[in-house]
């Protein structure tokens, strides 16, 4: 609506963003969301809950999770904190038991939805970037 203070955060990918998200969401003068990332049981993280910090950062290095920040009352407006992806976005879906289920029980589907997956990212991270462009 363009009043609405919003951020994406990964605590995990990086905590000092996380933080900067919170305080200024907190003393944003209208309605704040903060939206994490925040991997649970249910994602079955090859190695367990005790990988789910690690497994945040990955999310983002692979482009499967962008962190950013609109803060309507600041100079800059749009800032992406996310730097290009430089991960295997394959790689990290297939960390996580919920897709290689998938994978196994409709290998060619998968295939070509995790390709969509990825393509949509992808995507997604350059659409950011033109936020940060158009907010300047």
């Amino acid at each position: 609506y363009g009043y609405v203070y919003v951020a994406q955060i990964a605590m995990g990918a990086d905590m000092n963003q996380t933080l900067k998200a919170l305080a200024e969401a907190e003393a944003y003068p209208g309605p704040s969301i903060v939206i994490a990332y925040a991997p649970c049981e249910m994602h079955s993280i090859k190695g367990g809950m005790q990988n789910c910090q690690a497994e945040m950062k990955k999310a983002v290095e692979a482009g499967y999770w962008h962190m950013f920040r609109f803060n309507p009352a600041a100079e800059k407006k749009f800032s992406l904190d996310s730097k290009e992806p430089t991960g295997d976005y394959q790689a990290f879906i297939n960390n996580e038991a919920r897709y290689t289920r998938l994978a196994q029980a409709f290998p060619e589907r998968a295939k070509e939805l995790f390709e969509k997956a990825e393509a949509t990212a992808k995507a997604k991270y350059e659409r950011l970037k033109k936020f940060v462009e158009f907010y300047s």
